[in-house]
């Protein structure tokens, strides 16, 4: 490897591309090139820049060149899984996009150019898994808004310019040092939990499940007598709580 240069990944020829465009069933063109070893955007795309979809997913992109200004008929562009670190001013041109995957990358604020605020329709944004530290509030101009992905990174304030875009409908925020997340969660009320409670007359149990709720219930009460506890307890003498190996005669206990 020439001292400098990081590695070229798999070369993409432009037959390799031509055979990778799929028309998908709304009529849409979509060049697939996800789990290819692409390190290096490919020049000989630009052959292609009529497709309305590229999918460059899980390869180990780096930059994304200027020359995406080229694909100007793009509405759809998914590059999560690499290692992009920053975006192109020119990312602004491509005004047809309204599907943009940027999750698991390494971008940060820095990295987000203002021509972003330039994808007017724009209705899927997904920056999570990336390294954000803010959320540029220009932001909030992307008013098609429709799905925000801000998952994973380190945002500690989401600005209010973004939480009330008009049609946002999901707002992924989640695995962030926000301080409405570091709030302790309150302990849980065990007794909400239980679905139902059956309680049964002593003469409606079968005599093996009325002798196994019976043991139980004995070893229940020796337990209470080595163990301190309120005298106060309510007393229901004629009922009798079935254990869970009475789950197969139920029938003959529940109350109807």
């Amino acid at each position: 490897m020439p001292k400098g240069k990081g590695p070229q990944g798999k070369r993409i020829t432009l037959k390799v591309a031509k055979n990778s465009v799929r028309v998908l069933f709304n009529g849409r063109r979509r060049l697939e090139l996800s789990k290819m070893g692409i390190a290096i955007f490919p020049k000989c795309l630009l052959e292609l820049a009529d497709v309305e979809e590229i999918d460059l997913s899980r390869n180990m992109l780096r930059k994304i060149p200027n020359i995406i200004e080229k694909f100007q008929n793009l509405i759809w562009l998914d590059l999560h899984s690499n290692q992009i670190d920053e975006l192109p001013p020119a990312i602004g041109t491509l005004r047809n996009l309204t599907f943009l995957n940027l999750c698991n990358n390494k971008l940060t604020t820095k990295g987000l150019p203002e021509e972003l605020t330039l994808l007017r329709n724009l209705r899927t944004l997904n920056l999570g898994l990336n390294c954000l530290e803010t959320v540029p509030t220009t932001l909030g101009s992307l008013k098609e808004i429709i799905e925000l992905g801000l998952f994973d990174n380190s945002l500690t304030i989401i600005p209010k310019s973004v939480k009330k875009l008009p049609k946002l409908e999901r707002l992924n925020v989640k695995r962030n040092p926000l301080p409405e997340f570091a709030k302790e969660d309150e302990p849980i009320d065990t007794v909400k939990r239980i679905e139902s409670l059956y309680l049964v007359e002593k003469k409606d149990l079968c005599n093996s499940c009325l002798q196994m709720c019976q043991g139980e219930r004995d070893e229940l009460h020796r337990l209470e007598d080595i163990t301190p506890g309120s005298s106060d307890k309510p007393s229901f003498p004629s009922l009798t709580t079935p254990n869970s190996t009475a789950i197969e005669n139920q029938e003959e206990w529940r109350i109807k």
